[in-house]
Parts: C-alpha cells; structure tokens; sequence
C-alpha cells in the first residue's frame, strides 16, 4: 500500500533540464523515499506520461503536459485507484499546469483575472470542469512542491526536495512566536485573525513604517501571517495608509531570514503566484523564496485576492483555518483540506468572491510534512508497530474527511452563475446605491446578478423554504485616489436578495 504518491511529468522535466538534470531530481527522489519510510510512509514516484503506469491505474497518460483537462483526469485516475493518503505534484505550472476554473469575480479593469488558477479541482472527486461551484467539496490531502519556471538547471527543484527529506516536526512552542504583518489600513481585521489564531496581536506590524527590511529575528518566527498588497509578477508586497503605498517586504529581504520549518499563510494577491521570473529577469517570488530557505508549507493565492477592513472573511479565514489547524498538529496537506472544508461549511452560501477564494488558494510544500508535534493520548499494544497505529488513524480521519466533501458538494448553495437582473424595485436600487456610496464607489455603480443554485439532499429535512437568498448582487471599482500601477486597489461589493428586497452586504478590498 502506498501512503503517498508523488505525481509529476517526465518528458516535462526533461524538456527543462535534460537527460542528466532529470536523472539528479531522481536521486533526490530517491532520497526522499527513503526518509518517508523512516517516518512511517510508503511514497512513490508516478510520471503522468506514462504509458504504460496510466494504463494499469485505468486512466490515460497525459500527451499535452499544459493541458488541464488531460492532467486533471490522470491525477483523479491516481486517487481512484490507489487512494494514497497524501499527493504531491512535483513541478511548477510548466511541468503540471494549475486547473484554469473561471473567475466568477471578473470585472475588468478591477478584476482581470479570466481564471482563478489554483490546485483545488485536483483535491476533488468531480470531474473537470471550469465551474468552481463544482469543487465546493474537496476530499483530497494534496499539495505542490514547485520548481521555478522556465529554469534550466535544477538546483533550486533538488534543494527543495533535500530540505522536505530532512523536516521533522517540532513542539507547539517553537510556533508560538509569529511575524505577523498587515498593511496599516488593515490592521483591524489583521489584528483579529493574529487574535483568533495565536491568542494575541500585540506583535502585529504595520506597513507604513515597517518594512521592507526587518531586525531583531522577526522573519525568523516560524509562523508568518501577512495581509498586505501583492502585484502579478512581482516580487515585493506592499503596505498602505490613507492613499500612501511603502514596499513591505520583498525577496531580497527574505533572503537569510526565513528559518528551516517556517510555516506561511498569505493573502496578498497574487502571493503564490509561480510566475516566469527567468524570463522576465527578475527576483524570483517571495512564496518560492521561503520555500527554498526551508519552509515547510506557504499557503497563498495565484490571483487577486479580498478581505474586509476590519472585520474577517474570503482570504482572512481560510488562512486563518489553515493556520490553526497547523497549530493542532495536522499535516500541512490535511491543514489545507481542512481550511478548505471548514471555509466552504462555515460560509452559509458560496457567492462569487467566496468561490474564487476557494480556487485560487493553493498548498506549496510536501503535503505529508507535520510541523507540529502533538503527544498522542492513544497507547501502542505491544507487537503493534508505531507506523501501523498512525496508518489506521490516517484512514479514519480520510474517510471522515472524504465524508464531509461529500456532504458539502451535495448540500452547499452556490451562486456562480450571472442571470439577467432584469428591471429592479426602487428599494433595490436605492439600497445597492447606498450601499456603493459606502463601500467609496460611486452611486450609479453597475451590479452583476448571481443566481443561487441551492441545493438539498434526497430525504432531507431542510425545508425547501428555508432562508436562502434567490440571488447576489456584485460589483468591483476603484476609488478615485489611484494606487502604484502594479497594485490592485479594487473595492468588492456582495450584496444579497431574498424576496425582492436586500437583507445583507459586506464590503471587500482586494489585497
């Protein structure tokens, strides 16, 4: 039985660095192998393009390395037949592409993000599919250890991998201590997750003044939680007070300060964005920059990203859930299945923005990796071998999780598709501009309308009538004091419909 599957595509891999650069990964492979069955786990290797390996699991190998249709249907042809506790896709997108679900949110200029690429649909039984309310129930402990695109030595891909075979897991304690960093007109809802998550905020900084250089140790914390601003292809975040921008924090800084066994979450949009920073001749990003300092596990969006001002929600709380549940000892692959699971059961309905959250959120690291030692209260019998204990509790936990998936993609309403909004009441309209007006947008903003598609088990007892908005309305704009061109300052409006009148709204800011 194999407890963990690596997934990967050779002819990918050895497009980018040869024969001989594709025969050093596989060393390092095999190394940690190795150190997996010394923890108790039984890995292997399983290349995409094979033949004759898709064959026996009863799927297809894949022949066009960036297509995500293709990819999506061999990794879902691995999980099938093997069912392994834990996978982890080896490569950047150039080796296995992230799943190009569309972006429910788009409204161009604000939000131009066509996709909300991401790694969630890979963590799903559904099939694929472009539609993100598809993958409301994920079941799958999944993760993604990157190399860097377009790289042709794989120097960066090995150390990864020689760092991943010598983790260990380490007490409670040793993440206690936080970097936790917000740009300043956020520190309300920053403050909050710090507290929700660590029990305090009183090490919070703020950028402006903080940033992008920081003494004192502090990037040496291993827990990190950042709420800054982030741009696409870039490799800096960025703080801000009133109209006021400051760099926050950037590769070069990370550089020598991100200690082994760092554990990130990160909202800022585009925060894990695996972007070409070979072509482009540029720092390669902070995500990867951690990661091949030693980090364990960075948990960040590939796209634009919202939260509100000063209260939590989208990007807060899944990295908040991601968080927590690294602190109670789970793995860094069933912490992100569990943040996904318990954002989309805590949500009442998934709207557009919820959606996206989900989508674009991805795992960066050996899903398999537990930073956090907790003392297990169960005895060993004698003769019961430690692994054998850990491998049923492994499978008692799957199958509860696989369970709740199941229930959530059964019973989660959804609003991911637009519908004509069709001629709206006064009072509709009066509340939608008055909420506009305080969001800073102007009164005669344009809204898009979602339908709710609700959804309710056979021979439930939810009653058809129960409280379910009948729609979203959603708008994105940008205040008339402008932001560096490389920072997305857009402003979300959800508002929600029951009945013909609106019953509620929350105000997001895009990250």
């Amino acid at each position: 039985m194999d407890d963990k599957i690596i997934v990967t595509n050779r002819g990918a891999l050895v497009k980018k660095y040869g024969s001989g650069g594709f025969a050093e990964i596989g060393k390092a492979l095999g190394a940690l192998m190795a150190s997996d069955e010394k923890r108790g786990i039984k890995s292997r290797v399983l290349y995409l393009d094979n033949k004759a390996t898709m064959k026996k699991l009863g799927g297809k190998a894949v022949v066009n390395s960036a297509d995500p249709r293709e990819n999506k249907a061999a990794i879902d042809a691995v999980f099938k037949s093997i069912k392994p506790d834990y996978l982890m896709i080896l490569g950047a997108p150039d080796v296995v592409p992230h799943q190009d679900l569309n972006n429910p949110a788009l409204s161009p200029p604000e939000d131009d993000d066509a996709r909300a690429w991401g790694d969630l649909p890979y963590a799903c039984d559904a099939p694929y599919s472009r539609d993100p309310a598809l993958f409301v129930g994920p079941t799958r402990v999944l993760g993604r250890l990157p190399d860097l695109v377009s790289a042709s030595k794989p120097t960066y891909l090995i150390a990864l991998l020689k760092a991943v075979a010598k983790s260990r897991s380490r007490s409670a304690e040793d993440y206690k201590r936080y970097f936790g960093l917000s740009a300043a007109v956020w520190k309300g809802s920053t403050g909050l997750s710090l507290s929700n998550t660590f029990g305090a905020a009183d090490k919070l900084l703020l950028a402006p003044p903080s940033g992008p250089k920081y003494g004192k140790g502090q990037l040496r914390a291993r827990s990190h939680f950042i709420n800054c601003h982030g741009g696409s292809a870039s490799p800096e975040f960025q703080g801000q007070k009133g109209s006021s921008f400051s760099v926050s924090l950037t590769t070069q800084a990370t550089r020598g300060e991100i200690v082994e066994g760092t554990i990130a979450a990160v909202e800022c949009c585009y925060g894990a964005e695996l972007y070409d920073a070979a072509t482009l001749e540029i720092d390669m990003p902070i995500c990867q920059s951690y990661l091949g300092q030693g980090a364990y596990g960075y948990f960040g969006s590939t796209t634009i990203a919202y939260g509100p001002k000063d209260d939590n929600g989208a990007a807060d709380l899944i990295c908040q859930y991601f968080l927590i549940n690294i602190l109670d000892g789970a793995s860094i692959g069933r912490a992100a299945l569990l943040a996904r699971q318990q954002f989309v059961e805590r949500t009442a309905q998934m709207d557009p923005l919820d959606l996206k959250t989900l989508a674009q959120f991805c795992l960066l690291g050996d899903p398999s990796v537990h930073p956090v030692l907790k003392p297990d209260a169960t005895t060993v019998p004698k003769g019961v071998a430690t692994e054998e204990v850990e491998r049923f509790s492994r499978a008692e936990r799957r199958a509860k999780l696989s369970l709740k998936g199941a229930f959530l993609q059964r019973t989660k309403p959804t609003a991911s598709k637009r519908v004509t909004p069709g001629k709206l009441s006064p009072t509709t309209k009066a509340a939608l501009s008055n909420i506009a007006k305080q969001a800073g947008l102007g009164a005669k903003q344009e809204f898009k309308a979602f339908a709710v598609k609700r959804k309710v088990q056979s021979g439930s007892q939810i009653s058809k009538t129960a409280a379910t908005p009948s729609r979203y309305y959603v708008t994105i704009g940008e205040p008339k004091k402008k932001a560096p061109q490389r920072i997305k300052r857009g402003v979300a409006v959800v508002a929600k419909e029951s009945k013909g009148r609106i019953v509620g709204y929350r105000i997001y800011y895009q990250r």
